[in-house]
């Protein structure tokens, strides 16, 4: 006999004296007519649907180290820069939905502004259509993250050479721009075997935030709360995507940016026709201000025109004088 099945007897008794001491303390609760909480509760049809849709999902992967595709004689000695791999938005055009639509894919992992916080850039900044200005300074942060988290990294490699002193010129300045991390997070994050980790902690921290850059959207000119969940074929593969399509609701809101309608009036009539067709019932103002100006000065002049003629006697007013009236009241009108 082994001693393994020696033991077994004692094993036996120990798990037996263990589970009846939980029964006679469950028995002070009721045990066994109180069955305790529930486990599992009932959970509404539409909410399991929606979990269901959100948990199959794609994610949008990206890659860290970058993908090695050099581009330049630096990027094949150095190693390529890092780059923002951010979702594309597929912008389309069409007779029934207008000029200004887009849809992305659809991902469990994608990110948006708040609808406050991009109805401010829109409408504060005017940022509605070209989106240059919120891609670079997307990528000036994540670059810069990037650069920071290389800092952290030698800072910690300078920490396991004792012969380097990191208060010296010229690690004085590196030292300076990364132990205020550990001023912060020393007190929080404890010690691991005498190891401090704080660098490691903050490192992660680096690399969440400059990977949410890549996951982050931007909708100009609607709003994420636009966004329509629908199911395209993506190179003949059917896949779930988000539209954005339609009047956008910021230009039923607010007035629509002056330099936009000047853009449609001088070279894009076509999109001033659709949308002058197509929601001239909203009393929204789709002519640039300059030719409302005008329209208004033409007016004026016809009001007085009007006047004239009517508080005027007739016999003061010559045949010529009341033919160039009515040549100018046409022409204006």
């Amino acid at each position: 006999m082994s001693l393994d099945e020696k033991f077994i007897p004692v094993r036996i008794t120990f798990y037996e004296i263990v589970g009846n001491l939980f029964k006679k303390i469950a028995g002070f609760f009721g045990y066994p007519e109180n069955s305790g909480m529930p486990t599992i509760y009932d959970i509404p049809d539409e909410v399991y649907v929606r979990s269901q849709f959100l948990d199959n999902l794609p994610q949008h992967r990206t890659f860290w180290p970058p993908v090695q595709r050099p581009e330049t004689w630096f990027e094949m000695i150095v190693g390529p820069t890092p780059k923002v791999e951010s979702v594309p938005r597929y912008i389309y055009e069409s007779s029934q939905e207008g000029f200004y639509n887009f849809y992305i894919e659809n991902y469990k992992n994608i990110y948006f502004l708040p609808d406050w916080l991009s109805e401010f850039i829109q409408v504060r900044l005017n940022i509605c259509l070209d989106i240059s200005l919120l891609e670079t300074i997307r990528e000036v942060l994540f670059i810069g993250l990037m650069v920071y988290s290389q800092m952290v990294i030698l800072r910690i490699a300078l920490s396991w050479f004792i012969y380097i002193n990191p208060y010296t010129f010229p690690w004085c300045y590196l030292a300076a721009a990364v132990d205020w991390t550990e001023d912060v997070l020393q007190g929080i994050v404890p010690a691991i075997l005498g190891v401090n980790i704080t660098g490691s902690i903050f490192l992660g921290i680096l690399g969440v935030i400059a990977d949410s850059l890549n996951h982050l959207i931007f909708t100009m000119p609607f709003l994420p709360s636009e966004a329509e969940e629908a199911q395209l074929a993506v190179n003949d593969e059917m896949k779930n995507v988000l539209v954005f399509h339609y009047l956008p609701i910021l230009w039923y809101r607010h007035p629509i940016p002056n330099e936009i309608r000047e853009f449609w009036y001088n070279e894009r009539p076509e999109i001033l026709d659709y949308m002058q067709k197509a929601y001239g019932d909203l009393d929204i103002q789709f002519l640039p201000d300059n030719i409302i100006q005008e329209l208004n000065q033409q007016s004026d002049l016809v009001t007085q025109a009007t006047s004239i003629n009517n508080h005027f006697p007739t016999q003061l007013l010559s045949n010529e004088f009341l033919t160039n009236l009515s040549f100018l009241h046409g022409h204006l009108h």
